[in-house]
């Protein structure tokens, strides 16, 4: 009898801070995956941000906090110790050779799957991770589909979720203004902000 392939989720982001819409979206992939293992990947030097992140080591310990207590969750701090730009495919590309014959799944929200034509290497990308995009309810004035590029459905499925309107710039101009942000970040991540001293100019 052969093993199964093992199911890898990738989750990865700034979490600058991890909220609580992070934490239900990790939760709905491991229940709607099927997954054996889901890693939390906070990002290094984002390419496409424009504004300067907080130190990796409080990104990393922030995530630690807020998701690690999640059954099959672990935190990969991998991106964080590159030098020069962070891209999804070199992450791809250096679970491929560590897990050989894992599948992998990349959870996105809506709105980064719609930004994917755009990032670096992305085809590489699409085949090396099944594609997971969280599609948001209709808004008005917004764009209500998401549709795969052509050709590739078959590299990208949805994920049932509820998302809320939780902005994690909206909560470091929370934190600046000394404004209550617990449930909005857990406790332990509100605590590990005020004793850090961070988002104070935000």
């Amino acid at each position: 009898m052969t093993l199964a392939a093992a199911r890898i989720g990738l989750f990865g982001g700034a979490f600058d801070p991890p909220h609580a819409a992070h934490r239900a979206l990790i939760e709905a992939a491991l229940a709607q995956l099927r997954l054996d293992k889901l890693l939390v990947l906070p990002t290094g030097q984002a390419w496409h941000k424009a504004r300067a992140l907080s130190p990796a080591q409080h990104r990393v310990a922030m995530a630690e906090l807020a998701f690690a207590d999640l059954p099959r969750v672990q935190i990969d701090a991998r991106e964080t110790l590159r030098d020069g730009p962070t891209y999804t495919v070199d992450t791809l590309r250096e679970l491929h050779r560590e897990r050989p014959g894992a599948q992998f799944f990349l959870i996105l929200g809506q709105d980064q799957a719609q930004t994917l034509q755009q990032w670096h290497a992305w085809e590489a990308v699409v085949q090396l991770a099944k594609i997971c995009v969280a599609l948001r309810p209709a808004l008005p004035g917004a764009c209500a589909r998401f549709d795969p590029p052509p050709g590739l459905e078959q590299r990208f499925t949805t994920l049932q979720f509820e998302p809320t309107a939780l902005s994690a710039t909206a909560i470091r101009q929370q934190f600046a203004r000394a404004q209550r942000v617990v449930p909005l970040v857990c406790d332990r991540v509100a605590r590990y902000i005020v004793l850090h001293h961070l988002y104070q100019n935000a």
